[in-house]
Formats: structure tokens, C-alpha cells, sequence
């Protein structure tokens, strides 16, 4: 599927997966990280994240200082300047890219410090973390984002009949 079919699919689910991932954080199924994790297995063995990569080209990992030091020192900088040159302050006071798309994001979906890249993106989408239940919000987010995680919560729906 192209960026645009999904885009127009995530949409089209939007308020569908919101109440759904509502309604499974207030009564989830006791397997409810057995579930994702089968689901994120099945989905990112025909999944190729350099494809596609709209997680690098529209949203923004959050660094951490150990992630600032692994990242400058990939680029040869120290973290000062990288935090300058790269990263801002949200609202949530988190440091997180001044821009998207991400500017270690190469033309052919490469991640130009894949080796160093922050933690954020080493989990993401974070489908097969445990304790699903605390990020059932950041899973609905990212069904705005990832193709994969569109998928998994289509497949989870219909294993849950919704």
C-alpha cells in the first residue's frame, strides 16, 4: 500500500480505532500483550519499514541525554551543538527534531546513524512492548502513522470481533 492509500485508510478509521483502542483500555483482555506481540510478529514478517519510513518523515522521536550523546557522537559533534542544531523543547519540555522529515533520514529510507539512532526509534512502533495497556494512546497515534500498526489493529479487531 502507497503513503496515500494509507493515509486515506487511517483516516477513514480514525474515530473507529479511537473508540476501539478506548473501549480496550477499559476492559483489555487479559492476553492483551500476547495479542499484540503475535500480531506485530505476523505483520513485520511481510513488512518492510524502508519502504516506507512515514514514521521518519512526519513524526519525532523523543532524545533522551544518552540518546543526544549517541547521536552527536555519530555526527561528530558535541551534544550541545547537536542539541542545537537538530532538536527544540515540546510543550511536554521533552527535546524531540526541530523537523520532519528527520534530517538523518537518507533519500533511499536509510537512517544515516541507524547504529546510534535514539531509543524511541529502536522500539518503534513499541507494538511489542509489554504493558500495551499503558500506551493504548500512543498505539492509536500510531495507527496515523505506520502502516503496520494499522494492520495489527485490523487484525486485532477482527481476532477480538469489533
Amino acid at each position: 500500500m502507497n503513503l496515500s492509500d494509507f493515509n486515506k485508510q487511517a483516516q477513514r478509521l480514525k474515530k473507529e480505532n479511537q473508540n476501539f483502542f478506548r473501549r480496550l483500555s477499559l476492559r483489555p483482555p487479559k492476553n492483551l500483550d500476547e495479542i499484540f506481540h503475535e500480531e506485530h510478529e505476523a505483520v513485520f514478517k511481510k513488512t518492510d519499514c524502508l519502504s516506507c519510513a512515514n514514521c521518519c518523515k512526519t513524526t519525532s522521536p523523543i532524545f533522551y541525554q544518552r540518546d543526544v550523546e549517541r547521536a552527536a557522537k555519530a555526527v561528530k559533534m558535541k551534544p550541545g551543538a547537536f542539541i542545537e542544531k537538530y532538536l527544540r523543547e515540546d510543550e511536554e519540555h521533552d527535546l524531540v527534531l526541530q523537523q520532519a522529515p528527520c534530517p538523518f533520514l537518507n533519500t533511499d529510507n536509510f537512517c544515516s546513524i541507524y547504529d546510534d539512532r535514539p531509543n524511541a526509534c529502536r522500539e518503534y512502533p513499541h507494538t511489542d512492548r509489554k504493558k500495551m495497556q499503558q500506551i493504548l494512546d500512543l498505539t492509536f497515534k500510531n495507527t496515523l502513522v505506520c502502516p503496520a500498526v494499522l494492520q495489527i489493529t485490523e487484525n486485532i479487531k477482527k481476532k477480538l470481533g469489533v
